[in-house]
């Protein structure tokens, strides 16, 4: 899977920044945005937006959404080509996400660096992150590929529908960092991830059922990608405490970023079922200390990894993989593509980054 990813990562960057230029000259702002009312500052909205955008999407990201996005566009018999800038949409949605996510969590580092709010400010990144909910549907506006107006309303309707259930799900989410227990049940946890993680996955899937009119598609392929990104999530959490293990005393670049911000993953969930009282209790009270030493957040590790919740994790992240799978089992796809999105389920929980 690694190869599919490299292989086409190039192009996916390339059309990124095609529509999110590392310049906002003129030029460009009149043509993204309109003709100014009176005179555009082009200096100030460059270092408004172009400036921390690039900053973040130049540390890296698997790009996988968009990647995903094209396997579709295989598998429904299309050439992915053809669709790069609609592939670009759910790519630059995460990457806004991440950052009001980092700014919301008090989280201080973001792939191998400070978070961006810590570099540029809490009211920059905000804002930067904001826009980058609303700067793909430009792309939809401008209509690449010349899709009929149905189509094109349909696409609109589906990303409102999605992100409205995503920052449902982060609204879950942060509430939940500020009850200083838990009382949540699995079945809500896993709602509130198909919510806030689930949410994007389906947007990538459904978007290329759209622009490609194969809507006959649409449910079974957007109930794979979110069973898929929901493992996703959980794997990510897993690997968060698995190399805080791996590291040792080496906490210094955000290991044990869940632990520190007090984060009700799926692991913390089980541990407090299935700890003694006394352990149950250690465990809410170091989630929600606001500055963990490194010694409490590897002795949260050790609670964690005592009630076998990392490996319980492991596995429903892996039963969620077979589920999604299984979505695509008698679907007219073509067969290359279609063994590619069953590998890609498999990669989200087999990887170890």
């Amino acid at each position: 899977m690694h190869g599919v990813l490299e292989a086409r990562r190039p192009a996916i960057e390339e059309t990124i920044e095609s529509l999110l230029p590392r310049t906002f000259d003129d030029e460009y702002l009149e043509d993204f945005f309109g003709e100014p009312t009176y005179e555009y500052d082009a200096e100030t909205i460059q270092r408004a937006l172009s400036d921390p955008i690039w900053e973040l999407l130049d540390r890296g990201g698997k790009r996988w959404r968009a990647i995903l996005f094209l396997l579709f566009v295989e598998a429904f018999g299309d050439d992915p080509e053809a669709y790069l800038e609609y592939a670009a949409i759910p790519e630059i949605l995460h990457n806004g996400t991440i950052i009001v996510d980092d700014i919301e969590d008090g989280a201080t580092h973001r792939r191998g660096a400070p978070a961006l709010h810590r570099v540029h400010g809490a009211d920059v990144a905000l804002n930067a992150g904001n826009a980058m909910y609303f700067l793909p549907l430009k792309i939809i506006t401008r209509n690449p590929g010349e899709l009929p107006p149905e189509l094109r309303l349909d696409a609109y309707e589906m990303l409102m529908y999605e992100l409205n259930r995503t920052h449902l799900g982060q609204g879950v989410d942060i509430c939940w960092h500020n009850e200083q227990e838990i009382d949540t049940t699995e079945a809500e946890y896993l709602e509130m991830c198909a919510c806030k993680t689930g949410c994007l996955g389906r947007i990538v899937a459904r978007l290329a059922a759209i622009v490609t009119d194969s809507r006959e598609h649409e449910r079974a392929v957007a109930a794979y990608a979110e069973e898929m990104s929901v493992a996703f999530q959980i794997a990510d959490d897993v690997l968060d405490v698995e190399h805080a293990l791996e590291e040792g005393g080496e906490f210094g670049k955000g290991l044990g970023n869940d632990i520190r911000e007090g984060k009700q993953t799926l692991m913390a969930i089980h541990a407090v079922r299935n700890a003694p009282p006394e352990q149950a209790a250690r465990l809410e009270e170091l989630l929600w200390d606001e500055d963990n030493t490194d010694a409490e957040v590897k002795e949260a590790v050790r609670i964690l990894e005592s009630t076998r919740s990392v490996g319980y994790a492991r596995s429903v992240a892996a039963d969620l993989s077979e589920s999604a799978k299984a979505h695509l089992e008698g679907l007219d796809l073509a067969p290359e593509p279609s063994a590619k999105l069953a590998a890609f389920a498999d990669f989200v929980v087999e990887r170890d980054v």
